[in-house]
């Protein structure tokens, strides 16, 4: 015990300190989230441009970002950055197309979440079989999410402090449950800010260290560019590192870019960031900055792991080329610091939890407000004891499919931001735009967005020869947004009445 304090005791200290501060936020903020709904879901939209912003940003660059993608850039080269690029243009457009309209809109509809968005918005006797659906939506994609999230931090804790991994995604999963169960919206928000001020540097410091280590910009920059590093096939990567479209095609690029960075635009953890910001003025700051934290952190995090071999012997990237997700933990152990592997690890721990966080709340407010108090209505003051439970046991349920991962952080969160944008997008698009927008094209939309999704990654990607490198994101969004127009067109009949549109549109 103590040769293992004396080996890990500045890591576990800073990240028992920042789990510690966490828990605090959720005590802190117990008494005003429990006021009512408003303030448990949305924190009654009275949180600064400044928080949402930097919410906004730490929820979305979770592990999947700073371990599993970054991570993924060994098997990849430097290419990978590329993804980076589509997430910051979907950052842009999320905040200047979606942002304004959607806080304006869900507040004079009443609403606090994105299932009952669609309700109010698609008013008809079909609204509430969309808000069901959606909320079933959320259910099925976010355990795949939570799964990645929590897969990332369970092996970074694994490789840098020797904690099992089951303990980790114990750790990870539990302690995040317990300070959103507290403070609801006002602690996940709160403590997403101090965790994206965490991870903004820690981004900055993580690509710093190969350079350290091999001892300068063209140093590793040489080294890189003449591995003897053999790739997934065994061939010698040679310069691939360094060139484009060398060790992973173009098409898969666009498809993780697309499915991961279209959660910006259809995913309601952070769709929901809209509801609770305070003002115009905050909203103008958040717009501004939201791309600047993220674009920065993305510059430094997504080629990261093309730079780790040249940490790497050629035993060590043998194993490596494998697990891409444990290649920051790798990293972090070769470098050898205990005060950069704690102020690394507890912004990683901060990532993770942000994202968590977030989902969790989501989770909780779609089966009880969007499925159970839809189908029978309960008691105002039940409302929020009954999310509370909901979400710890969504979280058990969660840890026991974290045990046994189906896939690496980068699928298992891509699949699930596939499923997102191509179920949600063409229903938030129609209703903040298109005032022809019907229920039924929403409905259908959503089944044809999800089963789609999961016939071409389970039945045609892996099944099919030469389809693995196209992600199920790009047929199924396609699909489910040429059915929502088309549908649409067909059913005039069904659009809401003029009154309610004016309410909406006005």
């Amino acid at each position: 015990m103590s040769s293992y304090l004396q080996e890990n005791g500045i890591v576990l200290t800073l990240t028992v300190i920042y789990i510690l501060i966490c828990l605090y936020i959720g005590w802190y903020f117990k008494k005003r989230a429990n006021k009512g709904i408003g303030d448990y879901y949305v924190a009654k939209r009275q949180i600064p441009g400044w928080v949402v912003s930097l919410a906004f940003f730490s929820t979305f660059a979770s592990t999947n970002t700073y371990i599993g993608q970054a991570g993924k850039a060994f098997e990849a080269g430097l290419s990978w950055a590329w993804v980076g690029l589509f997430w910051a243009i979907f950052s842009v457009i999320s905040w200047l197309v979606l942002g304004p309209r959607m806080r304006n809109q869900t507040m004079k509809l009443g609403s606090l979440t994105i299932p009952d968005y669609f309700h109010f918005r698609y008013q008809s006797s079909l609204s509430k079989s969309i808000r069901i659906l959606s909320a079933f939506v959320i259910l099925f994609a976010t355990i795949w999410y939570m799964t990645g999230i929590a897969k990332g931090c369970a092996h970074l804790l694994e490789t840098v402090m020797d904690i099992p991994y089951e303990y980790g995604a114990f750790l990870i999963i539990f302690i995040t449950c317990a300070y959103t169960i507290w403070g609801g919206m006002y602690s996940v928000l709160w403590t997403d800010a101090i965790q994206g001020i965490m991870m903004f540097a820690v981004a900055i410091i993580m690509v710093m260290l190969p350079f350290i280590f091999v001892g300068g910009v063209d140093e590793l920059m040489t080294k890189i560019s003449q591995t003897a590093h053999l790739d997934k096939n065994g061939q010698p990567m040679g310069d691939g590192l360094v060139s484009f479209g060398h060790l992973v095609s173009f098409f898969y690029i666009i498809g993780i870019g697309l499915a991961v960075g279209m959660k910006q635009i259809s995913e309601p953890r952070c769709l929901i960031r809209f509801y609770s910001i305070n003002n115009t003025k905050g909203m103008k700051f958040a717009m501004t900055w939201t791309p600047f934290f993220l674009g920065i952190s993305l510059v430094c995090v997504m080629g990261l792991g093309a730079l780790v071999h040249g940490m790497a012997t050629e035993e060590e990237a043998a194993y490596l080329i494998n697990n891409t997700d444990e290649v920051v933990g790798f990293m972090l152990a070769k470098f050898d610091n205990q005060l950069i592997s704690g102020i690394v690890v507890a912004g990683l721990f901060a990532a993770g939890m942000s994202s968590l966080a977030s989902v969790t709340l989501i989770v909780g407010t779609a089966f009880v407000r969007d499925i159970w108090d839809t189908l029978k209505t309960m008691p105002e003051n039940k409302v929020i004891p009954r999310t509370k439970w909901a979400m710890f046991g969504y979280c058990v349920f969660v840890f026991l499919f974290t045990l046994y991962p189906p896939a690496g952080i980068v699928e298992l969160t891509a699949f699930a931001g596939a499923v997102f944008a191509a179920s949600f997008f063409p229903a938030i698009f129609g209703g903040l735009y298109l005032k022809w927008g019907t229920d039924l094209a929403a409905f259908v939309s959503m089944i044809i967005g999800i089963l789609s999704c999961i016939i071409w990654r389970f039945s045609i990607r892996f099944q099919v020869e030469g389809m693995s490198d196209i992600h199920e994101v790009i047929p199924s969004f396609i699909l489910s947004m040429i059915a929502f127009f088309m549908i649409s067109g067909l059913t005039k009949n069904r659009i809401p009445a003029e009154e309610h549109l004016d309410k909406v549109f006005s």
